[in-house]
């Protein structure tokens, strides 16, 4: 199984540490890419208008400096680095070390500077979302589809691949339909059905930590990752077609 989820807009900065090391990261072939995203970063981040080429309002001030210097910022594992509501859901700080080992095998971030990571790889806090249209290298999500394509196929292999990305994220990469499922939060309000985006993204946390800390196997088929849903919540699994992955949709009261 192969967990695919988004970043998260707030990290927690390392307070101390050493910089992070290109070449210690997941899918090296994506280097040269990450190198051309962190200097056109740097360079977009040192302007008068990085704001608005950042798509960030003035409050997140320090978060555009510390662009500036991130080959010299202290790094940390991804996992502790990413923050918000998936993760606080996922909570891989009260995981045990078993399960861990099997988050940080089973879990990959695709991210707008990096280009996708294991959960354990190192690196410092930074501000890109994959939306924005950086100068140097354009809009990120069309970028990354170019490069991301090879190293994550390989890496999936014949898995099941979890799909917890957001809509953003998701455009930089599509996974074999016939072997993903994506993930839906729905609630119901007065009888219809609507999409949660906060409860989407907090259900979609929980369910990747249920994933890696039930007992037993690993799903490896949507109908398995179905069953598996429905330990915890109700579900419902719309079948894959030719060009679209099945899709999970978990129902919420």
């Amino acid at each position: 199984m192969l967990i695919l989820l988004p970043p998260s807009e707030g990290k927690s900065a390392a307070r101390k540490g050493e910089p992070f090391i290109l070449q210690e990261l997941h899918f090296p072939v994506l280097n040269e890419a990450r190198r051309s995203v962190l200097d056109a970063l740097r360079t977009a981040s040192g302007t008068a208008d990085a704001h608005a080429l950042l798509g960030v309002g003035a409050s997140l001030s320090e978060d555009v400096r510390r662009n500036l210097i991130l080959d010299e910022a202290p790094a940390a594992p991804a996992h502790d680095v990413y923050s918000g509501v998936l993760y606080d859901a996922l909570g891989y700080a009260r995981m045990t070390p078993v399960q861990k080992k099997k988050a940080r095998e089973q879990c990959v971030v695709v991210s707008g500077l990096w280009g996708a990571l294991g959960f354990g790889d190192r690196i410092p806090a930074y501000r890109l979302s994959m939306s924005v249209d950086l100068p140097g290298t354009g809009r990120l999500a069309a970028y990354w589809r170019k490069h991301l394509s090879a190293p994550l196929l390989e890496h999936a292999g014949s898995k099941l691949v979890v799909d917890c990305r957001s809509s953003t994220y998701t455009a930089a990469w599509a996974p074999p339909p016939q072997q993903t499922a994506a993930v839906n939060v729905f609630q119901f309000r007065g009888g219809k059905r609507t999409v949660v985006s906060h409860f989407a993204k907090h259900t979609r946390g929980e369910l990747a930590r249920h994933l890696l800390t039930r007992r037993g196997s690993a799903p490896s088929t949507p109908a398995a990752l179905l069953r598996a849903t429905h330990e915890k919540w109700a579900a419902e699994l719309e079948p894959a077609t030719s060009r679209k992955p099945a899709q999970l949709n978990i129902l919420l009261d």
